[in-house]
């Protein structure tokens, strides 16, 4: 006979109960007052919005928007915009399945799903950190090798050790973290301003891309990058990593207190990933009003663009301030990167081990074939190897996406806070759009066109 819990289990139910909360050492850890005027609330949980959008300016993000700048001029903004778009309404989405339920994306697909179909979910999330970390290991050792001359290899190496200063934040409180991604995205906004006032770019021509055009469906080298764009942009591990971090909040367990929680995180994630969106795009344009309005269309690797800026914008500076832009991009993503990994692996097995060692973990795969490819191609090859992962990234998006429409859709696992039937339907077209250009791709892919 079955259990009496499995008896009074409803169709649509969550298979098992909510356990340990995500992040539980930062957990509740931010207090909210309830009494806080608007503008003080709003303060209070702004910050887990930037720490999501740290993704969507990482060094791989770098290469895809170089490359699509060099090649395509700006016609790639609309992708850009379309990708931070998408990233608003799936972001909201995870901030609604945290405060409704109390689990993280992680968490949800566990206690939702069979064992035979959580674990693969579990495998790809692991594979897209640590396609992620990649590009943070190859783009850190770069930014070191532009601005300190340090050799790639042993800039890949020094990576690995971020993990102090990981360690040394978390220790400090969750606001130290917050903080401190906050004021690498100042000095990164900073750099990308002064760069593009030195380029002059065409703003017609800046205006007119973000326009849709249906070039990028026709021409497979354009939608080879777009996708990579938009597995730059929707990054994977963001999901999970925003259904954790929103649960830092220590605001009221009620009905009410949950729909203002909503409306405040997803106020905090939509004005991050409108800044996120203006220095994302900042890459492409300074790209395209550098490099391929004076014939340089072939410009994907990060060390070429940097050679070319200072001879092209005729100021030595301007280099300086793409590699410090690109360092502190390095340094910022590794800090969510690493707390992404933390959740996705004590969310899906209920494996609980020290930040340290997870960081090390995560980092020693990422470390093995950027040394390798250095090594054997070297700097050159790197680029490629950047878009790449991003690639990778935008094919496993769906195995994340689609549970996060679905759970946010059930009201049996939502109660009140169900996703409305508009926000669902838009949430599965953009689903359906990422499975689409990847099914396109891999039909290119096969048939020699890329």
């Amino acid at each position: 006979m079955a259990d009496t819990g499995e008896m009074k289990r409803k169709p649509g139910d969550w298979r098992d109960e909510a356990e340990q909360p995500s992040l539980v050492e930062v957990f509740r850890s931010i207090a909210v007052s309830p009494d806080a005027g608007f503008f003080r609330k709003f303060l209070t949980f702004a910050g887990p919005g930037y720490l999501v959008a740290v993704g969507y300016m990482d060094p791989g993000n770098w290469a895809t928007s170089l490359a699509g700048g060099s090649q395509f001029g700006y016609a790639l903004l609309c992708v850009a915009l379309l990708s931070n778009i998408m990233a608003v309404i799936l972001q909201s989405l995870c901030a609604r399945l945290a405060i409704a339920t109390g689990r993280d994306l992680a968490q949800a697909c566990r206690d939702a799903f069979p064992a035979w179909m959580s674990w693969p979910l579990w495998a790809l999330a692991e594979l897209a950190i640590c396609a992620t970390d990649l590009a943070e290991v190859i783009g850190t050792a770069i930014a070191l090798n532009l601005l300190f001359n340090i050799p790639l290899e042993l800039g890949v190496l020094i990576t690995a050790a971020d993990v102090l200063v990981i360690l040394w934040l978390q220790s400090r409180g969750f606001r130290w973290v917050e903080g401190f991604i906050i004021a690498l995205l100042g000095v990164i906004s900073i750099c990308f301003a002064v760069q593009i006032a030195m380029a002059d770019p065409d703003w017609y021509g800046v205006i007119t891309g973000f326009a849709p055009t249906t070039d990028v469906l026709r021409n497979q080298h354009m939608l080879y990058l777009a996708l990579g764009i938009i597995g730059a942009t929707v990054m994977p591990h963001n999901l999970y990593l925003h259904s954790g971090i929103v649960q830092t909040r220590d605001y009221e367990r009620t009905l009410k207190g949950k729909r203002e929680a909503l409306r405040f995180a997803t106020l905090d994630s939509t004005v991050a990933l409108t800044f996120a969106l203006v220095i994302n795009a900042s890459i492409l344009i300074l790209a395209a009003a550098t490099f391929h309005v004076s014939g340089q269309t072939s410009v994907d690797d990060i060390g070429v663009a940097h050679e070319l800026l200072a001879p092209l914008l005729g100021a030595s500076i301007a280099p300086i301030l793409f590699g410090i832009a690109l360092l502190c991009c390095g340094l910022s993503s590794t800090v969510t990167a690493t707390m992404a990994g933390q959740i996705v692996m004590e969310g899906f097995i209920k494996m609980t081990i020290p930040s340290w060692l997870r960081r090390l973990i995560t980092r020693v795969v990422a470390i093995i074939p950027a040394i390798a490819v250095t090594v054997i191609y070297g700097q050159a090859e790197t680029a490629k190897l950047l878009i790449l992962s991003q690639v990778v990234l935008s094919f496993q998006l769906p195995f994340a996406v689609v549970p996060l429409v679905m759970f946010t859709a059930s009201r049996e696992k939502m109660k009140e806070l169900c996703a409305p039937r508009w926000l669902t339907f838009v949430s599965a077209i953009i689903a359906l759009i990422i499975i689409a250009l990847n099914v396109k791709l891999l039909y290119d892919i096969s048939v020699g066109a890329i």
